[in-house]
């Protein structure tokens, strides 16, 4: 049986093999090489008034401890219309979760808990969808069908999710290329997650219920970047309605990705646009490594049928020591069980990800499906030894070194012996209550038949530092039926007509004509994101202010003060408006607005006489002010040796901004002062 991996090969070799590179290092042709392919499922949560099935409140949200009541469930799969079981309902029926609710009476009714029928359709979460399509480009349907999509981890009460397509194959437009819409669809938001500790799961029932829409792209995104790009571009559009929530968590997105030899795996909850870059960037390369695993794995055994793992339960401290992280308290609670894997040598510590390796795809599925909290097992691979044994402190830092999972502490020499392991073995040891243990052994044995076939089908968990854990199995068409509790709903063509005759400019003609106005590029994002175009248009079109020192104001100005200043109450950004309106009526020069900005922005009920009041400002003429010139210029040769010209017109020019301020435009003064004409000068 041929052995590709010398003692040698590791965590480190494994990773140049793969050929992975760091994010900033690749390229477009990186990517192409790989066949890289991505797609979005984006959910965004609308601004209504009432949940999309029942009449409590939406966007109301209360603390995990607040709560009336709590109720336990229990998950359990249904066939679907064909008579087939969901893969991921099956899972998670397998992990035997308790599931308890917290609810709070003034955000959850009987309707959320599944002990009534779902009240009609919210009509204004309708109208929002709707919009959202006809900017999508979609078809919007003559008539909406809502199912039931099946959800066993308990993140809805009644098992299944009620949704409805609005629109249909639309598309959007990015820099370089138009990327194609599937479908829009309409959905009620899943419940908040509180916690998830071994077979117990909390939830809170507040979010539950709120009108969701779900954007789905075709497969068209072709780098990391595009990924980004195709989100921040769906945002925009979402957000210039004006009719949708924003702030942590009313937008989420799922990224699919896949390349040449791989498949769709479902990277879920993305909550940050910034992190899709890298992450599925490492997706690709995680994929690029089970390729290479399987490879391997084929090689040794040309039919997989004929391999088999085998297990033997052992005592800590008989067969084995009680690994040094492992409190021997809890050691002797445990069960104990010892897996010997043909052919796996050098698989186990074989690089997948930064700071991870093939052990984890094991480790992982036995916290989420046998419920074994992490550390849960150790294995005989360690990921890098000198020849003194050690692990240099550079390779922890910056390889991700992960003590739980490598043999260090336990000599697994015992192991091998135990099973006459041949020289292509490898080993690992798991641990947990013993209810579990029939559970972890299965998950193992099903993980590792699958590394034969390469990269399965499933949905991973997005962490901040830009790689994923294994979250559930990827699902199936099988959890889609009807929903029998629901009446189809007609969407007259007149209506979509007079929907369509509001809907707000488009994002790519923002885009075009804050570039005509040569507002800096890097404001875009933000203004974007807020939805704050509308507001920097009519502020130019209303008072005939400059598009570029407006964009400028609000874009770099704004934004700076809202990262270093909170507000004593609400702000909203029509003061803005206001505010320019404000100084234009006063008759003062557009300059003083940035004085004004922060303490607008830090009291906004104050009136404007009162911010003046604030920053000290004085009427002054500009005569006053250019007279000054001649007497700070003298002034300045008194007191300082430098004859450099530069340097008095900024000393000469910091002593004037503050009179300046509101009276004069301050490149007016900069000018003059330059030209050292005084206010006696012709």
């Amino acid at each position: 049986m041929k052995n590709n991996f010398s003692p040698e090969h590791n965590y480190i070799n494994t990773k140049k093999i793969t050929g992975y590179v760091e994010k900033k290092e690749a390229t477009r042709e990186t990517y192409s090489d790989l066949g890289f392919k991505c797609g979005h499922e984006i959910h965004q949560q609308l601004k209504t008034k009432k949940k999309l099935f029942c009449r409590c409140p939406a966007g109301i949200y209360h603390d995990p401890d607040d709560f009336n009541a709590e109720i336990l469930r229990h998950m359990r799969p249904t066939l679907s219309e064909l008579g087939e079981y969901d893969g991921t309902a099956l899972m998670e029926f397998k992990t035997k979760k308790n599931i308890t609710y917290r609810i709070n009476n003034q955000t959850a009714c009987t309707y959320d808990i599944d002990d009534t029928p779902p009240f009609p359709l919210n009509r204004e979460a309708l109208d929002i969808a709707i919009e959202v399509a006809l900017l999508l480009k979609t078809n919007v349907v003559g008539e909406l069908h809502i199912t039931r999509k099946q959800y066993l981890d308990g993140s809805i009460p009644t098992g299944f999710q009620r949704t409805a397509i609005v629109g249909i194959e639309g598309e959007i437009p990015l820099k370089n290329k138009k990327v194609r819409i599937i479908q829009l669809s309409i959905e009620e938001e899943s419940c908040r997650e509180v916690s998830d500790i071994g077979h117990e799961r909390i939830y809170t029932t507040d979010r539950l219920g709120i009108p969701l829409i779900e954007t789905v792209t075709y497969p068209d995104l072709l780098t990391p970047d595009e990924a980004a790009e195709a989100a921040h571009y769906i945002r925009f559009l979402t957000r210039s309605t004006g009719k949708v929530q924003t702030g942590i968590g009313a937008a989420r997105e799922d990224v699919n990705v896949s390349i040449d030899g791989g498949t769709r795996v479902e990277i879920k909850g993305v909550a940050h646009i910034a992190r899709i870059p890298l992450l599925t960037h490492n997706e690709a390369f995680r994929q690029k490594a089970l390729l290479e695993i399987k490879k391997t794995l084929n090689e040794r055994f040309p039919n997989p049928a004929k391999w088999k793992m085998t297990h033997k339960p052992v005592s800590p401290n008989h067969i084995i020591e009680i690994p040094t992280f492992i409190d021997k308290k809890k050691a002797n609670r445990y069960h104990w069980v010892a897996v010997n894997l043909p052919g796996f040598k050098g698989i186990l510590s074989f690089f997948t990800q930064p700071g991870k390796s093939f052990a984890n795809e094991l480790s992982d599925r036995l916290k989420v499906i046998a419920c074994i909290e992490k550390p849960n097992m150790i294995h005989s691979e360690p990921w890098y030894m000198n020849k003194k044994g050690n692990t240099p402190a550079n390779l922890r830092q910056e390889e991700g070194f992960n003590q739980a999972l490598n043999g260090h502490g336990v000599d697994f020499a015992a192991v091998r012996k135990l099973f006459k392991s041949g020289d292509n073995d490898a080993q690992l040891i798991l641990w947990g209550p013993e209810d579990d243990i029939a559970t972890a052994i299965e998950t193992i044995e099903e993980r590792c038949k699958w590394a034969f076939e390469g990269v399965p089908n499933e949905t991973r968990k997005s962490i901040a530092d830009g790689t994923t854990i294994f979250e559930r199995v990827l699902p199936g068409p099988n959890r889609m039926y009807p929903d029998t509790d629901s009446p189809p709903i007609p969407i007259e063509e007149d209506h979509i007509q007079g929907i369509r005759k509001i809907l707000p400019r488009e994002v790519s003609d923002c885009m075009k004509q804050m570039k005509k106005w040569q507002i800096p590029g890097d404001t875009f994002c933000y203004l974007l994101k807020r939805n704050l175009f509308p507001l920097v248009e009519k502020i130019v079109e209303d008072f005939n202010q400059s598009p570029k020192f407006i964009g400028s104001l609000i874009g770099h100005h704004l934004k700076y003060i809202e990262g270093q200043i909170t507000p004593s109450s609400p702000f909203t950004y029509d003061r803005i408006y206001h505010l320019v309106d404000f100084i234009i009526k006063k008759k003062l020069k557009r300059d003083i607005l940035k004085q004004m900005l922060p303490v607008v922005y830090q009291y906004p009920n104050m009136d404007f006489e009162s911010v003046l009041t604030t920053i000290e400002y004085k009427p002054k003429s500009e005569e006053d002010i250019l007279d000054s010139i001649p007497v700070l210029k003298e002034k300045f040769s008194d007191i300082s040796n430098s004859e450099n010209e530069s340097a008095m017109i900024r000393w000469v020019m910091g002593q004037l901004r503050p009179p300046a301020l509101g009276n004069m435009r301050l490149s007016e003064l900069h000018t003059k002062v330059a030209a050292g004409n005084g206010g006696n000068d012709e």
